[in-house]
This record gives C-alpha cells, structure tokens and sequence, in this order.
C-alpha cells in the first residue's frame, strides 16, 4: 500500500484540504510535517464547512489517524481550541497524534514576529503575525521549546529563561517593549501540559511501522511550493519545506518508504502576501477570478492575489518535488470566460524564458508569455467523468498536463467533497 505526499504545486491555497479529505476515507493516517497554524485548509462535507488552521485535514474522516509531526510547529492555545471546535461539532478528535518532538509557539514568538514585521514597513515580508518564523529561528538557533519540555518542569524553565535572555534585550533596546516575564511563560505553558498529554506520541515510530504494516499513510504539506525557505521565491516565503523533501524530515520516514507525490493545482494561480507574481492581474478579470473563487486567506482573512495559469511555475513544481500527478482543483472557476490566457513562458530583458529563473533579480522583472486557450460558458459542476467536461474544458486541462509534465489524475468541479472527477486513483 502507498505512502504518499500532497502538497502545493504553486504559492498554497491550491485545495489541500480537499484533496486529503477526498482520499481520507482511504487513508489510515494523515499527517502534517511542516508549518503551523499560519496556514490554512477549506473542507467542505455536505452543507457543512470546516476552516482548519493547524490540524491535519484526516481529522474529519473517522478512521482515520491524524497526527502532527515533529516538522510542524504548535501553538498550543489555537490547538486546543480547533479540537474544542471540532468536539463541539461533533467531530471526534480522540485519535489525534502530536509528536513530542514538535516545536512550541510560545507568546514571545508571536510578540516578536508582530513587531519585527511593523518595524521593517515597506520591507515587510508578509508573516501572518502567528510566530511561526520566529519559532523555526529559535529551533535552528537550539534554543526552542518542543512539546515534550512540557513535561519537565525544570527543563522547561531553563529553555525559556535562556531564550528570553537575548528577546528581551531586542525587545526592550530596540523595539521599546516591556521586557516578557519568564515565568509568566512557565505557568501558562504547563497549563495547557495536562490537556494536550493525551496526544503526545512517538510519531517517527508509528508512522514507520504503520507503513511497514501496509498502512496508508498520507502527509500533508502546509503550504505550496513556491512558499519553501529553500525552493520558493526567497525571501517571500514561509520558514520550513513543505516540498515533497520537507515530508520525510518532518515525520521522520526515509524517502525510499515514499510510493507518490501528489501536487496540488489550481486551474489558476493566487497567492497570500507579499512578493513576485508575474501573472497577477489588477483588472476586471482578476476581480472576477477573486469573487467566483472566493479567494480570500482561510487562516489570515486576507483578499488572495489572483492570476492566470503560470505552466512555468507548474513544470518547476514537478521537478523540485518528483511528482507523479496532478489534483487539478476550481476548475468551475474558469466557466464563462471565452478567451483563457495560459502563461506558457516568461520575458526577461528581451528574453524568452521557460524554466523559473533561479536568480531573484530576473523572477521579479519577469513579464508573463501568454498562450490563449478557448474558454467555456457550460455548468461543469455535474460533471462525474472526464467525457462530461465540455469539449474545451477537456482541452484546457489536456493543455495544462502537456505543460506541467506530469498527469493530471483527478479534477475539483465545484468545493463539495464529491464535486470530483477521478481520473487515475491516487492509492493505485
């Protein structure tokens, strides 16, 4: 049986959440390995919507085992508080997992996130405010906070003293805030100790036996590609990997244990925050795409970018992270426009570019290539097979494929869970 990994294949906001939904009724385990809640997954079951920020999307199929990884990192607060709404919704959230070895979102890392983004002004990266950057510093610097500190109480003091020692100096001489109060720290961190011991685990260990077992097991990036510290477009990016790499330091499984990976693409391209977008639009049309999308930030309520296709951004997705397929989402989007553009290349000083440039410098004076594909005024949300999609629908996502470089295995025709074209089966 597979273990596979879905993640973004362009700035995030693709559709995760919908794309592990879909499988988790055949999934014995989801598994998120990076990021925190500074992102964000739309579930849609029945008439009932679920905006998740931090928990794995399997936590609403029963039978399945959600379980955080040690890649991710946690705020306890807003943890407790999504179980607490899921339980008030009747949603059983006994099975989750956390692992130990997670990093903690304390109430100095979001301090220094908020005011850190103030004091750069026009510089400023976008950070959702969350802590989440300020966090992964802290655990490349050796000095974070991970879940199981929570349980030594001695430990724990000793690493939030230590790494209050240098933030309070930063905070109180540059910043002019009040210096944070370690102990103050202490007390509400091991407030929250009892209530999320029951998840705690060793992750890397159940999660390597359940694949030994023949389990499926499906791990679920956080953000997209082009959003990774190493892969996207630096520095407008988040702080960890949610490339199809990222999977296996974040769980703690070998690469050689991965069968597929997944990515997730929309059938047009937005983004959240700052930073490049060639095929960003300002006009009636990207107003348009924004409306019927209802492209505004799960987690930071912010109005999301939007643009055409960008196959260059595509074709990079699939070589950075190995993917066999595609999850082709919002394709209803895209009904009632007669003319689709389809960026197939970039212009970079009087140059026609078709890979994404490495260099910042060139990615930000890139200027969009268009190919026009004809659009369709058809309802496409019925549509139950590939034959359905009207004639131009189907070439539309053919012409997508052949950009992308790699298959298109299933297609979204609308947000419910079955508004779904399966093409090739994902557990195959």
């Amino acid at each position: 049986m597979p273990a596979l990994v879905l993640l973004g294949a362009q700035w995030g906001d693709e559709g995760k959440g919908k794309a592990t939904d879909l499988l988790g009724g055949s999934v014995d385990y989801v598994v998120r390995y990076q990021g925190g809640n500074n992102a964000g997954h739309t579930v849609v079951v029945g008439d009932q919507k679920y905006a998740l920020h931090l928990l794995p999307s399997g936590i609403l199929s029963p039978g399945c085992t959600p379980v955080i990884g040690n890649g991710v990192v946690v705020d306890p607060a807003v943890l407790l508080s999504e179980l607490s709404g899921l339980n008030e919704r009747g949603v059983d959230t006994s099975k989750l997992l956390v692992s130990g070895n997670a990093h903690l979102i304390t109430p100095y890392h979001t301090t220094v996130d908020k005011v850190t983004e103030r004091f750069l002004g026009k510089r400023k990266i976008g950070t959702t405010g969350r802590g989440i950057g300020p966090t992964y510093a802290d655990k490349i610097n050796r000095v974070g906070i991970r879940v199981q500190d929570l349980y030594d109480e001695s430990i724990l003091t000793q690493k939030v003293e230590a790494a209050l020692d240098f933030k309070n100096q930063i905070l109180a001489k540059l910043y002019n805030r009040r210096a944070i109060d370690a102990n103050k720290i202490v007390d509400e961190l091991l407030g929250y100790a009892e209530q999320i011991k029951p998840f705690v685990a060793d992750t890397t260990l159940v999660l390597n036996n359940a694949i030994d077992e023949g389990k499926v097991v499906l791990f679920e990036g956080g953000q997209g590609t082009l959003l990774d510290v190493d892969h996207g477009t630096y520095p407008f990016v988040t702080s960890s990997n949610p490339t199809a790499g990222g999977a296996c330091t974040g769980a703690g499984v070998g690469p050689t244990k991965i069968n597929r990976v997944i990515g997730i693409l929309k059938a047009y391209t937005t983004r959240v925050g700052a930073g490049p977008f060639p095929t960003e639009l300002f006009d009636e049309d990207g107003e348009k795409l924004r409306t019927i999308g209802g492209e505004r930030g799960v987690t930071t309520g912010r109005d999301r970018r939007c643009g055409w296709f960008d196959a260059v951004i595509a074709r990079y997705a699939t070589r950075v992270n190995g993917l066999t397929d595609f999850f082709l989402t919002k394709l209803d989007v895209l009904t009632g426009w007669e003319q689709i553009p389809v960026c197939v290349a970039y212009e970079i000083d009087g140059r026609r570019v078709e890979e994404l440039p490495y260099s910042q410098s060139d990615f930000h004076h890139a200027k969009p290539v268009y190919e026009m594909l004809p659009g369709w005024s058809e309802d496409i949300s019925k549509a139950k097979t590939f034959a359905d999609l009207p004639k131009n629908a189907q070439r539309y996502v053919k012409a997508l494929e052949e950009m992308s470089g790699a298959p298109i295995s299933a297609i979204g025709v609308g947000p419910g869970r079955d508004e779904t074209i399966e093409i090739n089966s994902f557990l195959s």
